[in-house]
């Protein structure tokens, strides 16, 4: 896990979590930033959570039941 220094910093592989429309920490996996997501979601539910995956530019919402 890495956080990203800039919002605006451009990805190009890996994936992300994306808190209320910001970037805010990259994973390596998809599933560590599944944990990553589900884990800050469990504490915060409010907040909106997407996976951002660098490879195909596509953002995941992230919902805990």
């Amino acid at each position: 896990m890495r956080k990203i220094a800039l919002a605006n910093e451009q990805q190009n592989a890996g994936y992300a979590l994306e808190v209320d429309g910001r970037i805010k920490t990259e994973f390596q996996t998809k599933e560590g930033a599944r944990r990553g997501a589900v884990e800050l979601k469990n504490r915060f539910p409010t907040l909106q959570i997407k996976i951002y995956d660098a490879a195909s530019k596509m953002r995941e919402t992230v919902e805990v039941t």
